[in-house]
């Protein structure tokens, strides 16, 4: 402990506390944290020294020290740390004084530096608070810019210790109290808010300590003083900010005060503190806290009475009603929950005054509702809310005068009231205030609410009615809610609610409540057993209750939109099976069984949706359930009654209400059953009034009833349309009158038409079919229809469409039901609707375009429906409709809902025309072609949705076509037999009644299979799964339909019969796995379908498939023109030899030109390979001719450089490198030629040749040509092409790497080409060879003309050739072996790039392993540095087998390499080191291991980041062999590098740093230390943070000093060697290690040596060192050497006081 003490002083730990003090300045955040870190750790050790050093620097104040918040702050936590025992009053007093000082020193307020310093003073008051305050108070007397920094260190210290506070606030409040009187309005905020503080101090002292009061009769007298201050002088004041601190401040002294001076105070604080409610939020809340407070004191003290009296409380809440609904408002605020606060108290304040004046209290709150103010109604609703519960039993005898101040609120517009009143209606049905006939007016109240929607916002805010945030939806919600609570959880409730809810069902403002209200009539019959007994004489006793008939129409006619909210539909039905008591007996049964299925089908509204025509269907099954309840009724007198109901009730719909259009279907339907005539007649003239046809969904729902009605009374409904179309006649001269007159309204005219015309249409439709023909003949044959065509808006030429289209549906209805006729001028309708789907010319295209799209699908359905009626059509009625409809296919898919409708119909009327026109087999076949070659544009077309439709119609003719030819047709496209078919009767053809079947049906050649297959067979390649599995349909339908067709004489379909229908059934089963299975993949698809159809094919057909391939292989689509390629060769390869030398000619022509116009490269090269299979499957002599031809061509008359998509003859040659006849012939002259040119027109080696520059022009093209023509072979991807070039394999590759040396010499003397060209070639080799690795190294680096990078593309290239082709390495080594002997640098560098590589792969040949070595360590002389480093390289590549034999001679040629005066070199031969040394043996390393671990500790320190990684990794690897006799001398190795490593173990770069890691753990096990193993494989030395970095350190010296004493001094030594390393990062870690060392030693002897002096050095590196991160490790160390035990001594050391100030400035001037 001696020595301890001794070394403790011997170091200058004050220097070193007031460097740190001094580095809290420091311009780096680093810097200042580290110091800041390093004194909150020893300021507990030294909390004086620590205090005296930032005392010193703090003399000068700011103006001197830059952060003296970090001194305040440093000097806060060393007063905390101090003991008892260790307090000095006069010392912790001087500390206090420049604290108080520097915070008097400046005008600012709560700025960091006086927030630091008053937490100085807090802290020393929590030791010695009399001593703080004393300092304090000195400061409060007089006039001083210090008081508000003063007063606010009191609140801190108040907030922060209460106990020690209160009992001194007499004290503070004696000295405070006389200078309230001048504090500026600026300051009096601080005031306050510390009078609050010193408020809240005493209510804590008081709950701790409650039989020990603080305030005696002096403090009662200040508080009392204060509080008149506050209240009369500062609560006035114009500062805002002032009246709130000090109204916050009263509002905690008002329980402190005496009795009597708040009574007096009363008359000034209440208004004080109502005035803030004029402001924000923020200060309500302030204001109603102070409130709360101020009413308790008030109202509910111990003491004595109430000291306010209800008339002076009704100021504060009138006040307090405002606030409620202002904090009520903008729930979606981001101050919702200050609003929230608010809100509750001032509910809590209601709540006070109310448990004191309960009946005052709430007679206010009446009156307030009925002044009808909206803020203070609305709050008073809150309030009684709120209160109602709580209060019942006091306010139980005022329930009378409550509902009737609710009543007179019930016709209130304000939303917010309105929202208010419903709450508060709930909560009064819960305490039993709904009794008599008020409590029906509340329910109505609520139902009117539940009805409420958006629309209902517009109507409030053009009445300018104010809704503020609440919106209807949030009201209604509210309501249903409400409502549902009434019915569900008060059993009181039931009698009111029932039967009253029924009449809420008919009026038409309640209509958005129906699902609400029905729901709980639901639940009232559930629930309510009596009621299901009594309800007809519940509901016969009241006379205001609607009648069964009209309930019954009401909701029948509400069940109209399935998907409306609150599930309408499901409740509506669910209330009709509990109401069915009041409807005829036996209803009961049905209902039961049908409204289940209603309910199912809209029980789930998503699944819903996905129906396009819910809609549609859910309506016919409103009008059969009502259809079927009035069959299962009968009771003619109650279905009369029902007529009535609903003729009444078409007031409660408006005309565009679709609910109106439902309700002329279900009258409608009613009259159907009625056989009253004039009833019937008079129903419908009502109907006809109150119809709006100008409304097309209204307009729909009366054709509709009219035609129901006539499927009972069709003379009836016809004889009023008549009278409606005559009395529309008359108004022919004002359709001539329209032109000179602008008063006649086209659009009125329209309506009327067009719902003239719905009815027609709808009376055919649903009339009986044995009366309909004579009707029909009179609408259409006496032109009566053609007075309703004149009609130009959208909606009305589709009711005039559907209106044709219904006469021809009601024409085929007769028709299956036994009675046909034809339609009589069935063309000139056709013509109608042709002429109604275009666009006229006024049409505006923005605004028509979606109903024109409408229309047009309407009438393409109507011209399916006529063309599927008798007559026939002709030739030319046909073309008419083909020309004016096959342009939908090129529509654009932008509106799919509308597009794809329309489409189907298309496709439906394209059918149809196929199956009724044509008389026999072959006129129907000519008719099918024509409308195929019509739709190939499409089915070829390049937009996907276009080929889909195209491909989509093709397949529904050709099954129409195959059921024609089989079994007749049916008019309605049934398939398979049906009533309906028409089978070809021969005795109705008596020109074909002798002859065969084959004269009737048609040929096959009449369906052009050739031309077909090859329009079709490409599209089952098609990107769109969609289409390739129509296609493929297409073609099972067509070769079905050829198979069924008689053949003509000697024809063959490829084979016998048999073969034939195994390849159809093939492709049936292609065509059952693309259903089945979308994944499949499509090329296998396509070849089974291919090898089907060449099968199917007869040699014609093949014929003409193959002459009419171009087109197909030009197709617009890549994968098509693909599977277009694919098909010529699969029919050729398997039907070759059928086709004669002028079909081959033809074919390769047609071949030819599409690759000339085929500009896409695969493509094209895919059409070379299918006149490859031509020329091997044929004639090939003849497609050598027309390829050459063409070529020939080319090279006369066009720039084959130039032609896009390259030149495709240059690709042709790809096909002759696969002929196995020239393929052989060709490679060799192509190496011939490249052997006779020279391709090096200059380099800078040995002997450069002057004569390779004046090379001349034609040698030059001959190795364009050559490389060109080299290219093409190697692309030609023939077996046999690759056969000859693996014949060749060795020289072909050995030259093109010479050569690859040889172009980047060109290339880095400006010449590109000739590497461009040669790499074109590699590459094209490696495709050739199949060798995929070889060709991504070329296409990857091949062009990067750096040295290093291009020599590394070549040892790829070996390396991948010696693994996939190790036995041609022998062959390759010897041409590269003779070519180091070269006179070129380049050549000689390639040849040695590869053979560094290849001799690894050399095992297998020793004699060729001994001579390459030779070689190579012959050229470790090399002039070349890049040839010495290859060769080196390569030395240590050789197989492991054999490096044994040749250790010794390269490791002698690494250590002469070593000390090479190339530093590229010696990098070489390191890492050549590192490498060798993994399977050397201790043999050849014994000699040389110190030689070794010499040379590379000098490179360690190098400047090259590689250099230093390596070195310290190759290192660690001689640690293998620093075993047995060596072990001592390599042990002292490595500790003479062991400090380096530990340094660079968090080097600047992560290379060394992984490097060092991996050494330190492979010197573990030979340095025998416990733990240290455990440790260099820990987390903290893997991890590259710093502060992990730092951990490790500690540890390992703590290992170290441990097990390694003796070694400490070198340790040392090397460490402060490295504080003047190069690299700031390394200076750092030495810093740290050295300190870490000095604070865990126990050596005395060291640490007399270097404690000290590494101590200075310290101090000398954080003043001037300029790298952060060197004095912020500096900073650290200093804290690591201060904690040590090692220097406890200088904890009792303390600032030298006649020296501090000197040393204080010196160090700061240093800083600076």
């Amino acid at each position: 402990m001696a020595s301890s003490s001794s070394l403790g002083s011997s170091i200058p730990a004050p220097e070193a506390v007031q460097v740190l003090v001094s580095s809290l300045a420091d311009e780096s955040q680093v810097v200042r944290e580290s110091s800041m870190a390093s004194l909150k750790e020893i300021s507990p050790l030294n909390p004086l020294l620590v205090l005296d050093c930032c005392s010193a620097v703090s003399r000068g104040g700011r103006r001197r020290f830059g952060n003296m918040a970090g001194i305040f702050q440093v000097m806060a936590f060393g007063v905390r740390a101090l003991d008892k025992k260790d307090i000095d009053a006069s010392y912790v007093g001087k500390l206090a004084k420049i604290a108080t000082a520097e915070i008097i020193s400046s005008k600012e307020l709560n700025a960091d530096w006086q927030r630091a310093a008053a937490s100085l003073l807090v802290s020393i008051g929590l030791h010695l608070p009399d001593l703080m305050m004393e300092e304090i108070f000195l400061h409060l007397s007089g006039p001083s810019s210090a008081l508000p920094a003063m007063v606010q260190i009191l609140a801190d210290f108040a907030s922060a210790d209460a106990l020690q506070f209160t009992p001194r606030l007499k004290g503070v409040l004696s000295r405070v109290l006389p200078i309230l009187g001048n504090v500026r309005d600026a300051h009096r905020p601080i005031f306050a808010n510390a009078f609050k503080c010193w408020c809240q101090a005493v209510w804590q002292y008081n709950i701790d300590f409650p039989s020990d009061s603080p305030i005696d009769g002096d403090v009662m007298s200040f508080l009392n003083s204060a509080f008149e201050l506050l209240l009369r002088v500062w609560a006035a004041s114009r500062d805002l900010k002032v009246r709130i601190s000090s109204v916050e401040a009263l509002g905690q002294m008002v329980g402190l005060i005496t009795r009597t001076q708040l009574k007096a105070a009363l008359p000034g604080l209440v208004p004080t503190i109502l005035e803030l409610y004029k402001k924000d939020r923020d200060i309500s809340l302030i204001a109603t806290y102070s409130l709360y407070n101020l009413l308790n004191a008030s109202l509910l003290s111990e003491t004595g009475p109430p000291l306010l009296d209800f008339e002076e409380l009704t100021v504060i809440l009138s006040t307090l009603l405002p606030v409620i609904r202002m904090n009520n408002d903008n729930k979606e605020h981001s101050d919702f929950s200050v609003g929230l606060k608010t809100y509750n108290e001032v509910q809590r304040c209601f709540l006070t005054v109310g448990s004191v004046y309960p009946e005052d209290l709430f007679s206010f709150l009446l009156n307030k509702c009925r002044l009808k103010e909206e803020p203070l109604t609305f709050g008073a609703l809150c309030v009684l809310k709120h209160l109602l519960p709580r209060s019942s039993e006091a306010w139980h005898s005022k329930r009378p005068l409550l509902v009737d101040a609710v009543k007179s609120l019930l016709d209130e517009q304000n939303l917010a009231i309105r929202k208010a009143l419903s709450e508060l209606i709930v909560v009064m049905a819960s305490h039993c205030y709904l009794v008599g006939p008020s409590a029906e007016l509340f329910v109505e109240y609520l139902v009117r609410h539940c009805a409420l929607s958006e629309h209902d916002r517009i109507d409030l805010e053009s009445s300018q009615v104010k809704i503020g945030s609440i919106c209807p939806t949030e009201l209604r919600t509210i309501c249903e809610k409400g409502l549902l609570l009434l019915t569900i959880t008060i059993p009181e409730m039931e009698h009111i609610l029932w039967p009253f809810l029924l009449k809420m069902i008919i009026p038409r403002r309640y209509t958005g409540a129906v699902a609400t209200v029905c729901r709980c009539i639901a639940e009232l019959c559930r629930h309510g057993s009596s009621y299901n007994n009594n309800m007809l004489s519940d509901c016969k006793a009241r006379g205001d209750i609607p009648d069964p008939e009209e309930l019954f129409v009401r909701l029948v006619v509400l069940l109209h939109n399935p998907l409306a909210r609150e599930q309408l539909a499901t409740q509506i039905l669910t209330v009709l099976c509990y109401l069915a008591p009041l409807f005829p007996r036996n209803i009961n049964l049905f209902w039961q069984d049908e409204i289940p299925k209603m309910k199912a089908y809209v029980s789930d509204p998503e699944d819903l949706k996905l129906d396009p025509s819910y809609q549609e269907t859910w309506d016919d099954m409103i009008i059969n359930f009502l259809a079927e309840s009035l069959d299962v009724i009968q009771d003619s007198d109650w279905m009369i009654s029902l007529g009535n109901a609903f003729t009444k009730q078409y007031a409660l719909y408006t005309p565009d209400d679709e609910h109106s259009a439902v309700l002329h279907r279900c009258l409608g339907m009613l009259l159907q059953k009625v056989n009253d005539r004039a009833y019937v007649r008079g129903k419908i003239d009502w109907m006809y009034k109150q119809a709006n046809i100008s409304i097309p969904i209204n307009r729909l729902g009366l054709a509709k009833a009219m035609g129901l009605v006539a499927a009972s009374h069709l003379d009836t409904v016809l004889d009023k349309l008549k009278d409606i179309l005559d009395n529309v006649g008359q108004s022919v001269f004002q359709r001539f009158l329209a032109f000179f007159s602008e008063s006649y309204r086209t659009e009125e005219s329209d309506d009327v038409h067009a719902a003239l015309a719905l009815m027609y249409g709808y009376a055919a439709r649903y009339a009986p079919s044995m009366v309909i023909e004579a009707r029909i003949d009179a609408l259409v044959g006496t032109n009566m229809l053609s007075r309703l065509l004149h009609v130009r808006h959208p909606t009305a030429k589709q009711a005039v469409i559907t209106a044709i289209d219904l006469l021809g549906r009601a024409v085929i209805n007769a028709a299956e039901n036994g009675a046909p006729f034809p339609l009589k001028r069935r063309d000139q309708l056709l013509d109608y609707i042709l002429t109604l789907m275009g666009r006229d010319e006024t049409d505006d295209l923005a605004d028509s375009s979606l109903e024109l799209l409408r229309t047009q699908a309407l009438a393409l359905n109507a011209c399916t429906t006529l063309v599927s009626v008798e007559p026939k059509l002709t030739i030319e009625t046909r073309n008419h409709v083909l020309k004016a409809t096959l342009g939908f296919f090129a529509l654009p898919n932008d509106r799919i809902d509308v597009i794809n409708p329309l489409i189907d119909n298309l496709i439906t009327l394209l059918c149809a025309i196929l199956l009724t026109s044509g008389e026999d087999g072959r006129s129907r076949a000519e008719q099918l072609l024509h409308i195929l070659r019509q739709i190939d544009q499409y089915v070829s077309s390049s937009v996907d949705y276009q080929r889909r439709r195209g491909c989509l119609a093709v397949y529904e003719m050709l099954v129409k076509f195959r059921m024609l030819c089989v079994s007749g047709y049916c008019a309605l496209g049934c398939r398979g037999s049906c009533t309906h078919s028409k089978q070809i009767d021969r005795t109705l053809h008596g020109s074909f009644s002798n002859l065969p079947s084959a004269f009737v049906l048609p040929s096959r050649e009449a369906l052009s299979l050739g031309d077909r297959v090859m329009m079709y067979l490409p599209r089952c390649a098609d990107t769109d799964s969609e289409i390739r599995k129509i296609s493929a349909q297409i073609l099972d339908q067509l070769f079905s339909i050829s198979l069924s067709l008689p053949k003509p004489l000697g024809s063959s379909v490829g084979g016998d019969i048999e073969l034939c229908y195994g390849a159809l059934s093939s492709l049936e089963d292609v065509i059952a796995i693309l259903k089945s299975d979308a994944s499949i993949d499509p090329s296998e698809v396509f070849n089974r379908i291919v090898a089907s159809v060449c099968i199917l094919l007869t040699k014609n057909e093949l014929v003409g498939t193959l002459h009419g391939c171009m087109p197909a292989i030009c197709d617009r689509i890549k994968q098509s023109a693909e599977g277009a390629i694919l098909t010529v060769i699969e029919f050729v390869t398997k039907r070759g030899t059928e086709l004669s030398e002028t079909d081959v000619s033809r074919t390769a022509q047609s071949l030819l030109s599409a690759t000339g116009h085929v500009t896409e490269k695969q493509l094209r090269l895919e059409v070379l390979g299918a006149i490859s299979s031509l020329s091997e499957n044929t004639n090939a002599k003849i497609v050598f001719n027309e390829v050459l031809a063409a070529a020939g061509r080319d090279i006369v008359t066009k720039d084959i450089s130039r032609l896009r998509g390259g030149w495709p003859m240059q690709d042709a040659f790809h096909a002759f490198s696969q002929h196995i006849v020239l393929s052989v012939l060709f490679l060799e002259h192509l190496i011939s030629v490249l052997n006779q040119t020279r391709v090096t027109k200059s380099d800078p080696g040995k002997g450069e040749n002057s004569t390779l520059v004046s090379e001349t022009q034609l040698e030059d093209e001959i190795l364009q040509a050559a490389i060109f023509a080299l290219t093409a072979f190697f692309r030609g991807g023939g077996k046999v092409g690759k056969r000859a070039v693996e014949q060749s394999y060795s020289s072909v590759l050995a030259t093109l790497i010479l050569q690859f040396g040889s172009c980047h010499g060109l290339a880095s003397s400006g010449q590109h080409e000739p590497l461009r060209a040669l790499l074109t070639a590699f590459q094209a080799f490696c495709e050739c060879v199949g060798d995929l690795e070889m060709g991504k190294i070329l296409a990857r680096d091949g062009e990067q003309n750096e040295k290093e990078k291009w020599i590394n593309v070549i040892g790829d290239l070996a390396s991948c050739i010696s693994m996939k082709r190790p036995k041609e390495v022998q062959n390759i080594c010897k041409i590269f072996t003779k070519s180091l002997n070269r006179q070129e640098n380049f050549q000689r560098e390639a040849a040695a790039a590869a053979l560094s590589e290849f001799v690894r792969y050399s095992s297998g040949f020793s004699s060729l392993l001994e001579e390459m070595v030779e070689v190579l360590c012959r050229h470790v002389s090399d002039e070349s540095p890049t040839v010495r480093c290859l060769c080196l390289r390569g030395l240590v590549k050789i197989p492991s087998v054999h490096i044994f034999q040749y250790t010794t001679q390269v490791l002698g040629v690494i250590l002469a390499l070593l000390d090479d005066l190339d530093e590229s070199v010696q990098l070489t031969a390191v890492s050549c080191l590192l490498m060798i040394l993994e399977s050397s043996l201790n043999d050849a390393v014994e000699p040389i291991l110190l030689n070794l671990s010499v040379r590379l500790r000098n490179l360690q320190i190098s400047m090259n980041v590689k250099m230093r990684a390596d070195s310290f990794a190759a290192f660690g690897a001689l640690s293998n062999y620093g075993v047995g006799a060596n072990k001592d001398a390599f042990l002292e190795q490595i500790h003479a590098t062991l400090p380096r490593l530990i340094l660079h173990l968090y080097d600047g770069d992560l290379a060394v740093r992984h490097a060092c890691r991996n050494t330190l753990k492979r010197f573990a096990p030979l340095m025998e230390i416990e733990g240290l193993l455990a440790l260099f494989n820990s987390h903290s030395i893997n991890s590259d943070y710093r502060s992990d970095y730092e951990d490790f350190v500690r540890d390992f010296t703590r290992q170290f000093v441990q097990h390694l004493s003796s070694r400490v001094d070198a340790y040392m030594v090397s460490t402060i060697q490295a504080f003047d390393a190069p690299w700031p990062i390394i200076q750092a870690n030495a810093i740290y290690v050295s300190s870490s060392i000095l604070s865990l030693s126990d050596d005395q002897h060291i640490l007399a040596l270097y404690f000290a002096q590494v101590f200075g050095m310290l101090v000398g590196k954080m003043s001037r060192s300029a790298d952060a991160v060197v004095r912020a490790t500096s900073s650290l160390a200093f804290g690591l050497l201060l904690k040590s035990t090692n220097s406890i001594s200088w904890r009792a050391a303390r600032l030298d006081r006649a020296d501090s100030a000197r040393k204080g400035h010196d160090s700061e001037s240093a800083k600076k």
